[in-house]
Formats: structure tokens, sequence, C-alpha cells
């Protein structure tokens, strides 16, 4: 079944081409293809035609294809873009160009004042800025009345510059005592800037792309009109430059300074001047119209304010914000002249241009079922548009480039932090998705290597309440450097797709109340220890698998062997193990607990080594990740040592102060004098006296061995939680990815 429409159901000839060639043929023809070939002469002038023309064409042919992919509705360039990239860049652009299209209708009344003034002598002394003004009224008038009949009076502005064309090439060279000569003859401009100044000639396509929504037929009109247009106005533009250069070639002083040089060569001025104002009252009309339309769509899809999206009548007219681009238009009017307007819109239309060819590139590439367009262009072609724009963007000027980029920067990042939820999907995903695959099969193709070790986490039960310092503790340690996923166990018994999903949402709000990024995995297994280890045998992709898994110690002898169980795996799989306790008093009190332990000076991170083995450098290496986190960015890092046997404590420490130096770590060294002999506690007791006030402390954890039972290393990893009542907090670590840790502080 059809959908309906709303708008007038325009075809092609009436709502795409005819208000394209239109704003095609128009001031800059009129009024500055003198100025151009008298800077340029004709070669480079053809040249600059085929350039700017080119863009349009690649431009039309990308945004063909993303017209015929799926249903236009209003909103012209900001539609096919928005649906692309996402709402957030579809404003980034959208706005510009409802900027872009009000201040060229001033672009466009100004070429008419000029164009008036000079011709009719009456008007001589009159400031183009009232004529202008007056003239910006009717045309509003018209618009906002209805678009049907401003299309209707289009026909007859086209009759009227076809005739002028006729007129013009029917001609010959100029009356000399015609012409207005200056007194001296200017210096000639260069190309790039010489090509900012005319670019707006050949833009028109967006005039009749922006009345997407009053169109019977968005995917056959679009192309049809659109590519009509640009070929048109190419074959008048690349005719133009070469008469006048046979007709008036020989005296530069007219070409450059007479802006009406175009009539005087005409064969019947008359028919001429008609066509100037017809041209450029078309071209601010098919502007005044298009522009309300795409802050109309802007406002439906609740980008800027609710009353600016209203229509009326039947043809739905956008009465408020055409009231809108009628106040812009006024204003960019009496701010500046055809010139100074010229160079903004060329930067702001080359960005949206450059933004249509990459999208049509990028659906190509990302290849999904969604793009089927009718009208198919290949990637090259798309990416030939987009390279071209970026190219005359960064020649024409890199500071107005910089600028507009900020500009739409801006508007992009005001957009993100409204956290904007569309009610369509786009083609986002799809290129993450494309990126992702490509970046995993590299991953694939190579070996791991010390230097760019990061730590990929694996959190075993640490999105709850009781374990929330859990998930905490490792977010420090892999914020904006590895990858963590949260893993919960739920029982097999009555599960169902729907309670994972409910479960896998609720632990992400969790996450998020606690701003840590993390995947979520919600495992269905019959026991929560059979669980933990199949996430530990086969959770990853490809190349991208966890190299170290992070549980909480096991709290009782019940406990204690299923852990064991999961260690052991762990380890023989060659991932690095972290276990966390807490003082279980604390941890019972859950999130109402303090993150830290109170502590009369600043908070320190404690960490304890012999300064042998790999576990030595793997406890550095997280040490230094959580000072570098936010969350303990405050705390001072502390290596601390227990003094051997024989061992000088002051050597030692000058030791370890060299090691840290070479390797490039701030932290303070604590050398503990050995016990005597005999003493209760041993070693032990001087590590709880010496880090009872650390906010965290770290320690290294022995492998199994190869022949102990799980009950006995389950009796292990119970002992380790029992030194928690001594200590606030602890983390002990054991090295098994077979990483040199030594390479990373090299």
């Amino acid at each position: 079944m059809e959908k309906k429409r709303s708008g007038y159901g325009f075809g092609a000839f009436k709502g795409v081409f005819t208000p394209s060639i239109l704003t095609i043929i128009g001031v800059v023809m009129y009024l500055r293809f003198g100025w151009v070939l008298g800077n340029l002469g004709l070669g480079r002038t053809l040249l600059l035609v085929t350039l700017c023309n080119s863009v349009t064409l690649l431009t039309g042919l990308s945004l063909s294809a993303l017209a015929t992919n799926r249903e236009v509705r209003g909103g012209g360039a900001y539609y096919l873009v928005s649906r692309a990239f996402g709402a957030e860049t579809g404003a980034a652009i959208g706005i510009p160009l409802f900027l872009s299209q009000a201040i060229s209708t001033a672009f466009y009344v100004a070429g008419f004042s000029e164009a008036f003034t000079a011709a009719v002598p009456a008007a001589a002394g009159w400031d183009p800025r009232v004529t202008g003004s007056v003239t910006l009224l009717v045309l509003g008038g018209v618009s906002v009345f209805s678009a049907n009949l401003a299309m209707r009076v289009q026909f007859f502005i086209m009759a009227a510059i076809g005739l002028s064309l006729v007129s013009f090439f029917a001609g010959g060279a100029p009356d000399p005592a015609a012409l207005s000569l200056p007194e001296t003859l200017p210096a000639a401009k260069g190309f790039w800037v010489v090509l900012a100044v005319f670019f707006p000639a050949v833009t028109g396509i967006l005039s009749g792309v922006g009345m997407s929504g009053d169109l019977r037929d968005p995917g056959k009109a679009i192309p049809r009109g659109t590519l009509g247009a640009v070929l048109t106005g190419y074959a008048i533009y690349m005719a133009v430059p070469v008469a006048l250069f046979f007709f008036a070639g020989n005296a530069p002083g007219a070409l450059l300074g007479d802006p009406m040089v175009f009539q005087k060569c005409a064969r019947w001025p008359v028919l001429v001047l008609p066509g100037i104002w017809a041209a450029c009252l078309s071209s601010a009309l098919g502007s005044l119209l298009a522009a309300p339309r795409v802050l109309q769509a802007l406002s439906r899809d609740r980008l800027v304010p609710s009353f600016l999206g209203r229509g009326h009548g039947a043809g739905d007219e956008p009465r408020a914000a055409a009231a809108a681009a009628f106040l812009l238009a006024a204003a960019a009017l009496w701010a500046g002249g055809v010139d100074l307007l010229a160079p903004v819109l060329t930067m702001v239309n080359l960005v949206i241009y450059a933004l249509l060819n990459l999208a049509s590139a990028l659906e190509e590439a990302i290849g999904s079922p969604a793009w089927r367009p009718t009208f198919r262009v290949p990637m090259a072609v798309s990416l030939a548009g987009f390279a071209l724009c970026a190219g005359m963007m960064i020649l024409i000027s890199p500071g107005a480039t910089l600028a507009a980029l900020l500009f739409i920067g801006a508007i992009h990042w005001a957009m993100v932090r409204r956290r904007l939820r569309a009610r369509w999907n786009d083609f986002r995903r799809g290129l993450l998705r494309g990126g992702a695959r490509a970046i995993l099969q590299r991953l694939a193709s190579g070996e791991e290597d010390s230097r760019n070790w990061q730590p990929d986490i694996l959190a075993l039960g640490a999105a709850s309440a009781r374990r929330s310092w859990l998930g905490d503790l490792a977010a420090a340690l892999t914020r904006g450097r590895g990858l963590l996923t949260l893993a919960s166990v739920v029982p097999e018994e009555g599960w169902s797709e729907e309670r994972t999903a409910e479960a896998r949402r609720t632990v992400r709000e969790w996450a998020e109340r606690r701003g840590i990024e993390a995947f979520v995995r919600i495992h269905p297994a019959p026991s929560p220890w059979a669980g933990m280890r199949e996430l530990v045998r086969a959770y990853g992709f490809g190349p991208v698998v966890p190299n170290t898994v992070m549980m909480g110690a096991p709290g009782d002898d019940a406990a204690a062997a299923g852990a064991a169980s999961v260690a052991r795996l762990a380890v023989s799989m060659r991932r690095n193990l972290l276990l966390a306790a807490r003082d279980p008093v604390d941890e019972a009190a859950g999130e109402a607990a303090p993150d830290a332990p109170p502590a009369d000076g600043p908070r320190t991170i404690d960490l304890w080594w012999r300064g042998r083995g790999p576990n030595a450098t793997f406890l550095l290496a997280l040490a230094y990740l959580l000072s570098r986190s936010r969350q303990w960015e405050d705390a001072t890092l502390r290596l601390c040592h227990v003094a051997e046997a024989g061992e000088d404590p002051t050597r030692e420490e000058e030791r370890f102060r060299r090691f840290l130096q070479d390797a490039r770590v701030q932290a303070e060294v604590a050398v503990i004098p050995a016990p005597p002999p005999g003493t209760p506690g041993g070693a032990a007791e001087a590590i709880r006296k010496a880090s009872g006030g650390a906010a965290l402390v770290l320690l290294g954890l022995r492998p199994p061995l190869p022949d102990e039972t799980d009950e006995a290393y389950g009796a292990y990893l119970l002992s380790c939680r029992n030194a928690a009542f001594s200590l606030p907090r602890l983390l002990y670590a054991l090295a098994a990815d077979g990483t040199d840790f030594r390479d990373v502080f090299a």
C-alpha cells in the first residue's frame, strides 16, 4: 500500500529541475562571469567551470544514490545526511544548511539590487540594501502564501532567462561608449579566490533537493531533476565564457570593472535585463522555499524548537520556519553584499557536499542488505567527490575551513550532550562493525607483544551491591585502555532469552550509574562455578579474548574449592588472575561502605614485592594503571619490600629507587627491615602494620602446584581472603599470560 505524502506532489521537472537550474543560472552568471574571465582568462575559466561542475556532478550522483535507497521526506540534504550519519551529525549539517540557504536568499537579493540600481537611472542613488529589503519582503510573502504559486511563477522566469540567453549568444562586441571602465585596471585575483566567489553558482542542486517533502516520487524526481540541471548548467557555463571572450576579450577593463558587461554584449539588451532580474529573484525564491523546509524537518526530528515544525494548509506550509528564514536573510542582506556572502556560502556548501559524498561511499563500502539504491554509484566516484570537496576547502582558505569545521563540531557536541534518541536507524553501527571486522582480522594476523599489553579483564560476579567495589577496581584498571566485561552467571533452570535480556539491561544500568564502561555478559549455567569455568574457557571473539580473569576471594570453605577450580583453569589457559578481597564487615555493607578507608594523610596504594619473577613487574603495571585512573589519581603509589635475612635495607631502598627512575614511574619506596627470627607472624605481620592505613594493598599470588587439588588450593585462596580482616582492601595478582612485563618498563 502506497504511503500518503504531505506537500504538493511535484514531479521531477517542476519540483527539482526548475528550482535547481534557476538557482544555477543566477547572480554569478549575469553579474560576475565577466569578472571571472577577466581575472583568469579563457583557459583557466573553463578549467574552473569544469572543476566546480565536477564536484556538483559527483555530489549529484551520490545524492541520487542516497535518494533512491529509501523514502525521502522533507529536509532535502539534511534528511539524507541525518538518516545516514545519525541525528547529531544531521543537526550539525542541517542547521548550517538552513543558515546557508537563508544567506543564499540574501546573496541573490543583493545581486538583484545591484543589477536594478545599475540598470535603472532613477534608482542610481538608492541604497541597494533598501531595495533588497523591499524585494525580500515581497518574496517572503509569496513563499509563505504558497509554494505552488512560487513554482508556477518560476516557469515564466525560465522563459525570461531563455530569451536573455538567446539575446546574449546572438550578440557581439559591446559599444565602448556604453561600458563602465575603471580608471586603473585592478590586479588579477588568484584562482582559488575566484573559485570561492564562483562556486555558489553550481550549488543549486540543494535548492531542488530541499523540496523533497513536496515531491510526488522523490526517488525518481531527485536523480532526474538534479542530474538534468547539473548537465544543463554545465553546458551553459562552458558556452558563456567562450562567447564573452570573443565579444569582450580585448577589453579586460570592461570584464573586470563593469558588472553589466553581459547585458552590453547582447543583441537585444532589453531582453537581458528581465532575465537578470528574473534569475536573481528565482534563485532567491528557491532558497527561500528550501530553507524553511529544512528548519521544519529539524523541528519535526526534535532538534530545534517544536513551533518551527508546524505546517499550515493542504501544502503543509512551514510559516513559522519561513519567518525565521526571512529574518535571517534580512540580517545577512544588511551585513554584506555579493562578494562578501559568496565565500561563506562556498564553505558551507562544500562541507555539505563532502558529507553527502562520504555518506554514499560509506554505505557502498558497508554493503549492508539495507543499502539497495536503484541508482547505484561506485564507491570510488563518491570518494572522489569527497576528496575534491575537502581539497577545495583547504585550497580556498585553511582558516575558513577550520572555522567551518569548528562551528559544525560545536553543534555536533551540543547535540551529543543532549543524548538524542533518534526514531530512525542510521549506518553508524554498520560502519563500526565494518571497522571492527577489519581490525579483528589485522589483530588475528599478528602476535601479541609486551610493548602493547593492556589489561582485558573478565570480571566475574562484579556487578552486585556487595561486590560493587570490585567492579570499580576493574574499571579503574581498564578505563580508556583495556576492555572490561562484567559477567554474571544465572541459573539455567527457568532460563529464557527475555530474562537474560532483562538481567543484561539491569547490569548495564548499574554500570552506567557508576560510570563504568564495560561489556555485559549474562551466562546461564547449572551452577555458578560451572558457569564461570565456561566463561573463562569460551568467552571472547577471534583474537580478542580476556587476558586477565578477576574475581572475589572465596568467603568460606564451601566456595573455596569452586573458586580454586576457576583459578586453576584460568592459569592453565594462560590468563592472568586477579583475586580481590575486602574486609568482610565493609563488604557486607555493600555500596553504603566508603570507597576507601579513612586515613590521616593522602590515600596510598601499597605494592609489596620481592623484585623477582614475572609477578613483580605485573604488580607494578597494575599499580601504575590504577594511579593513572580518575578514581585513584589522588593516591600515592608506594613500593614496599620486607628485607630478607642478610639484606641491607638502605641498599635495597636505593636499588628500588634506581629501578623506579629507570622505569619512569613516580612512587615512594619503603623497605621494612627483616623481622628477627621467631617473631610472631613474621613478614606477614610486618606487612599488616605497614599497610594498615593504605587504601589498597597489592600482593603477589602463587600459582597452583601441578599436583595440588582444588581443595588444597582453595584453602590457600581462603587464607588470602582472611588477610583482609586486618587490611582494608587487597588485590592479589598472578601473572600467567606469558607477557614479559620487564619489557613494559624497559
